[in-house]
């Protein structure tokens, strides 16, 4: 009864990765032959070759271990973040909230003072 649920389970895993790369391959043939010929002038691609550039993207970009380099850099700022001292903590949590601010505040108007007169 096991034997039958994974086979079902890595059937049903390897439909939906079939499924998967026609659906990318197709989206990028799709937008590549909607934008590319209009703005830069550049030729038609078939379904093939939007495969390749998919996986051209991905050997350029992120090769082949896994996780990209996103994943390291957060290790590492994890890392940084938890030997911090908790005023170096505040520090940093006052400066970004001093950058990323939002330009209009609860507490200031959202118009000009409306005492001036005309």
């Amino acid at each position: 009864m096991k034997r039958r649920f994974r086979l079902r389970k890595v059937i049903g895993i390897i439909l939906l990765a079939i499924i998967g790369v026609f659906a990318f391959g197709s989206i990028v043939m799709l937008l590549w032959n909607a934008l590319m010929p209009v703005i830069f002038h550049l030729p038609l691609i078939t379904f093939w070759q939007a495969l390749g550039l998919l996986v051209l993207t991905k050997i350029l970009f992120s090769g082949f271990r896994g996780g990209g380099p996103k994943g390291r850099w957060k290790e590492k700022l994890n890392d940084r973040w938890t030997n911090m001292t908790p005023e170096e903590r505040e520090k940093i949590k006052q400066e970004w909230g001093r950058r990323c601010r939002r330009p209009f505040r609860q507490d200031e108007p959202s118009r000009p003072d409306e005492s001036i007169t005309k």
